[in-house]
């Protein structure tokens, strides 16, 4: 599966969009998250397991917790992928606008 799939099918879940969400203002545990969350601390941790082989995010130890965060070197493709996009669609209404200009 390409980079842009993985990602994809790991946010096309919306739990994991909003462990994301969550992510987004810095770094949590399971249990913070599944504090926030209505799903079991078992469930986040196999949510996160898929974000994590999607290269979103990242973990590091601390006692005998992890804390989750956004992986920022994942996002970045994301991103780039997701601006190709974006750019065309500039490019198209930029022709659009010049054609009527021209009429």
């Amino acid at each position: 599966m390409t980079y842009e799939g993985r990602v994809l099918a790991a946010l096309a879940d919306p739990t994991r969009r909003a462990i994301i969400e969550k992510l987004a203002t810095g770094g949590r545990s399971v249990a913070d998250i599944a504090r926030s969350l209505p799903v079991s601390q078992p469930a986040i941790s196999q949510h996160l397991k898929v974000l994590k082989e999607a290269g979103l995010v990242n973990d590091v130890p601390l006692g005998t917790r992890r804390i989750y965060a956004i992986d920022p070197d994942g996002l970045g493709p994301l991103r780039q992928w997701l601006d190709r996009f974006w750019g065309d669609q500039l490019a198209a209404f930029k022709a659009i606008a010049d054609r009527d200009e021209t009429s």
